[in-house]
């Protein structure tokens, strides 16, 4: 346990560990439990294709995920991935803006990592709860160039919500944001990426199924160039959708 209710698992899959792109996610089948059918999608955390160990980040919200958290080292886990699309990261990209919230902090890891490695200046705007409910930050810091944290009851770094302070980081454009958490918060990144024109790519929180595209559970409306819409998966098609694109603000019958 990294910090309450969240944990962090480690596993041994090669071909993951060299094929992940950030923002991408792994499903996970619940071991032990013939009644939980469905796997449970987990982002990925980070990857060492040196070794093929894979990090997941997950908060335990139900039966499934209190299984996953009770397994010990050396147990066999049944794993699909990677799965789904993941964040875009051009050599054009000079400077980047990371947000994240809760939850959303964990897929965030790799992307800073890839970032860095390709000479990226990187700022990192993490919102979490509480000082207690704060994870992985010296190795944020150690992946950026700045990192600025706020908790809700300011325990930790600023007081409030990341999206209070976002305008402030914006003053100074980077030529991407990157973004991940609650759909609250994505949509407050979406109207503010919007407001300074700055080109955004979210990547989105949603229910899933069968997590390869097959069931629809996982739908979201998109805009089309024609003015309309159309329903993408958040599982095959996303999780990763650029802001001016995704339909978050509203209703796709009141267009």
């Amino acid at each position: 346990m990294i910090a309450p209710h969240m944990y962090k698992m480690a596993f041994l899959s090669k071909g993951i560990a060299l094929n992940a792109n950030p923002g991408q996610f792994v499903h996970i089948k619940v071991p032990g439990d013939n009644s939980l059918l469905l796997r449970r999608p987990i982002s990925i955390h980070d990857v060492h294709p040196q070794t093929g160990m894979v990090e997941i980040v997950y908060q335990v919200v139900g039966k499934g995920t209190r299984i996953l958290s009770g397994m010990n080292a050396g147990q066999f886990i049944d794993v699909l991935g990677p799965l789904g699309n993941g964040f875009t990261i051009s050599r054009e990209i000079k400077s980047a803006l990371v947000v994240g919230g809760g939850c959303g902090i964990a897929p965030l890891k790799l992307l800073m990592r890839r970032l860095k490695d390709m000479g990226v200046v990187v700022k990192a705007l993490l919102g979490f709860r509480s000082r207690e409910a704060v994870y992985g930050l010296e190795e944020f810091e150690m992946l950026s160039d700045r990192v600025l944290v706020t908790t809700d009851d300011g325990s930790l770094g600023r007081r409030g919500l990341v999206t209070q302070v976002l305008g402030e980081e914006l003053q100074q454009l980077p030529d991407m944001m990157f973004a991940c958490g609650p759909t609250p918060m994505l949509r407050i990144v979406q109207q503010l990426a919007r407001e300074y024109s700055v080109p955004c790519q979210m990547s989105l929180e949603e229910r899933m199924g069968c997590g390869i595209g097959g069931c629809l559970v996982c739908s979201c409306a998109v805009r089309t160039p024609d003015g309309g819409f159309e329903y993408k998966r958040v599982c095959k098609d996303g999780p990763v959708f650029w802001s001016q694109e995704v339909m978050l603000d509203e209703a796709p019958n009141e267009r």
